[in-house]
């Protein structure tokens, strides 16, 4: 009886093991989390895997540019300009912000990306805008919602802005690929996110 119940219970774990492995880890969340741990690892060809950089990073210099009334704040000196010449400047942006992301994921440093980027018209860092938003002490607080439908997916991922003594929500689309794991294409409130990170500040 007792060889039986251990057969049982290794039959379990198995089970268990293997349902985290097929299931789990092709998960919105799985992605996320790999994201999260390439950043710490410096692994730029698995973050790649799991963030579309070029996708999110030319989203957020749409969200930034829609920003109107709060673009000086966010771009001192360069409201006027984006608003009127962001034809012209979004590939360079994008390309900016792009090079920006992937150097701090080698580098694990905010300042060799931001050195490191190419020279442009306006001197935007969106690694600095990212931390306008986050802001120091920053933590992350938990998974406020998870939605799925067919192969796109949105996770609302919590933080909490200590000096501030309030949380915000950072709202991921992610896609699910071919392969089947998930990949974060945009963060569809950037915008929403920049002002209430003003707000704050103000």
């Amino acid at each position: 009886m007792k060889r039986l119940l251990i057969s049982i219970l290794l039959l379990v774990l198995v089970a268990g093991g293997y349902y985290y492995f097929r299931y789990l880890r092709d998960t919105p969340i799985a992605a996320l989390m790999q994201a999260a741990r390439a950043t710490q690892t410096h692994d730029v060809a698995t973050f790649d895997r799991f963030v579309d950089v070029e996708s999110v990073t030319n989203g957020m210099v749409d969200d930034v540019a829609s920003q109107g009334s709060i673009l000086g704040a966010l771009v001192p000196g360069g409201g006027f300009a984006l608003r009127g010449g962001l034809g012209l400047l979004k590939p360079q942006l994008a390309k900016a912000a792009h090079t920006e992301v992937e150097r701090f994921v080698e580098t694990g440093s905010v300042e060799a990306a931001t050195a490191n980027a190419p020279k442009r018209l306006l001197n935007v860092s969106f690694l600095g805008l990212i931390g306008r938003i986050v802001g120091p002490g920053s933590t992350f607080k938990g998974i406020k919602y998870t939605t799925t439908t067919g192969d796109e997916a949105r996770v609302g991922v919590e933080f909490t802005r200590p000096q501030f003594d309030t949380t915000l929500v950072a709202d991921i689309a992610l896609k699910r690929q071919p392969d089947g794991h998930w990949q974060v294409k945009r963060i569809t409130n950037t915008g929403t996110l920049l002002r209430q990170a003003v707000r704050l500040e103000k």
